[in-house]
């Protein structure tokens, strides 16, 4: 539903300076609608157990974190 109403918003939307062909009250008509989209997804990834705060990511998006490997000691530690 979320794709479908950008996309239609994308294909209105007028070049800058050209007067908007909807009206203010279908414009916040449609910020409510992404509002109760955004609302309904987090519920559903609540329900899922998923993270809320997770964000998607390209797959050639550096990570934030970097794994390490600890170097190992081959000393034996005195008892």
């Amino acid at each position: 539903m979320r794709k479908i109403l950008a996309q239609i918003v994308r294909e209105v939307t007028p070049q800058p300076g050209m007067k908007n062909p909807l009206s203010p009250q279908t414009l916040q008509d449609i910020r409510e609608a992404f509002a109760l989209i955004s609302t309904r997804e987090r519920e559903l990834m609540k329900e899922a157990g998923e993270s809320v705060r997770e964000r998607p990511r390209y797959a050639d998006e550096p990570k934030a974190t970097q794994t390490v490997q600890a170097p190992t000691s081959k000393r034996k530690l005195d008892s």
